[in-house]
């Protein structure tokens, strides 16, 4: 059975555009995703990336129109200047990761209901409350929020070191085999590599 996996950050807009495609995918050619939230700040300082607000003008100019019509293109709601961003994402990736290990709900939603929290909902993921709906939302127990927080800590570090290693330098980044793909642009090629096509 084929794997994919997944590196994700609990903040970036273009995994919440990502939406659950990428499970359909899997769904449709029988594979499996391995989630894997990782810290993306530091990743972007082990990779030669630049954070939002430190990019050129030019470039902080573009993502301003692209997110928005990639937002209407996928028809998903997007707030370019959501009330609680930046704010802390580990703790939404500590419940993530708690999740997996636990089992019994539908991860991808789960990653989703967090997305969608921070760029259409005007929720802070910092927050218990909204961690704990996320995870009710998805099948999960409200009580995975509290539990498992060192375990999460580790994971989440682990994650980072395997992104670097593996040549991750953004999210959402996907690895199939030993072909990497980044982007919620690039689902259509993941589809079309598993179909053999690509």
């Amino acid at each position: 059975m084929t794997q994919i996996d997944y590196f994700f950050a609990t903040l970036s807009p273009y995994c919440y555009l990502a939406g659950q495609r990428l499970e359909e995918v899997a769904a449709k050619h029988g594979a499996t995703i391995t989630y894997k939230p990782f810290d993306i700040v530091a990743g972007f300082a082990r990779t030669g990336g630049t954070l939002p607000k430190d990019r050129h003008p030019s470039r902080i100019e573009y993502r301003a129109q692209e997110l928005p019509r990639q937002a209407k293109k996928l028809g998903l709601d997007l707030n370019l200047k959501p009330a609680h961003w930046p704010t802390n994402g580990a703790p939404a990736a500590y419940a993530f990761i708690a999740a997996q290990n636990a089992g019994g709900g539908d991860l991808g939603k789960l990653a989703h209901a967090i997305f969608r929290s921070v760029w259409a909902d005007e929720k802070d993921i910092a927050q218990d409350d909204v961690i704990r709906a996320c995870l009710v939302e998805a099948g999960f127990e409200a009580s995975l929020a509290d539990s498992g927080l060192l375990e999460g800590a580790e994971t989440y570090a682990r994650n980072l070191e395997e992104a670097v290693e593996s040549g991750v330098f953004g999210a959402p980044f996907y690895i199939v085999d030993d072909q990497r793909f980044w982007g919620q642009d690039r689902i259509e090629d993941i589809d079309a590599y598993l179909s053999g096509t690509l």
